[in-house]
């Protein structure tokens, strides 16, 4: 996949969304989402980075949602939601839910990620990897630290980030979709060509004095990585 970032990706703020569903509803939310909710969103004023199955929850969906400013956002938002394709859908969507509201509203920290025109299918085995950094201290500081420290580790053990993202301390401003409040954090995805890749590269990192010192000095509590499975019409695969 072509590792350069896409024009047309400009996205200063990104919601990673995280649903808890109904014990076998995940396949019923992703074909929906799929065939009828998509572009709907994108014609809103939306970009839709990705979405996948996590490899770890098999009642849980997650997927990444990006907008041009906060400013936009608010209008993006109501344009979709207030229109006539959800009203059309929302009650088989909802109907697939327990939870929809883990969600961190976050802002660029590098690099966008690259990204593929939309295909109707692909299937390779490879996982996208998201790690979420709950911070013991500001953004900032953090962010020198794993530039100067984590990335040549990541680097080193085939998991260089993609993209990396940081929390966004604008108040939310669609508070009809509740977003979560009062904790800083800190997130880079990675591409591995399967799970087996990606256990490897987490062995070597944590292995690492880098890494040991992020435990102890940068964040509240150890990392959570979501291992992820791109959904057919992902573009982040």
């Amino acid at each position: 996949m072509d590792t350069e970032v896409m024009d047309d990706i400009r996205c200063e703020v990104v919601e990673l969304r995280q649903y808890t569903l109904h014990p076998g509803r995940r396949d019923t939310l992703i074909r929906l989402f799929e065939s009828a909710l998509l572009e709907p969103q994108e014609a809103a004023g939306m970009r839709l980075l990705g979405q996948f199955r996590d490899l770890d929850d098999p009642d849980r969906f997650v997927w990444l949602r990006g907008f041009r400013d906060m400013t936009a956002r608010p209008a993006a938002l109501g344009a979709f939601y207030g229109g006539p394709v959800w009203r059309a859908h929302r009650d088989a969507a909802n109907a697939t839910m327990i939870d929809s509201d883990d969600v961190l509203l976050l802002r660029p920290a590098g690099r966008f990620p690259p990204a593929a025109e939309r295909h109707r299918s692909h299937d390779d085995g490879s996982l996208i990897v998201a790690t979420i950094c709950l911070l013991a201290e500001p953004v900032h500081a953090f962010r020198r630290f794993f530039e100067a420290r984590l990335r040549p580790v990541l680097d080193a053990t085939r998991g260089s980030p993609i993209a990396s993202f940081e929390t966004e301390p604008a108040e939310n401003n669609f508070p009809s979709l509740p977003v979560r409040t009062g904790e800083t954090v800190f997130v880079w995805l990675a591409r591995f060509p399967d799970p087996i890749a990606y256990d490897e590269h987490w062995d070597r990192v944590t292995r690492s004095p880098a890494w040991r010192a992020a435990l102890w000095e940068h964040l509240q509590e150890p990392p959570r990585p979501l291992r992820l499975r791109p959904t057919p019409r992902s573009l982040l695969c």
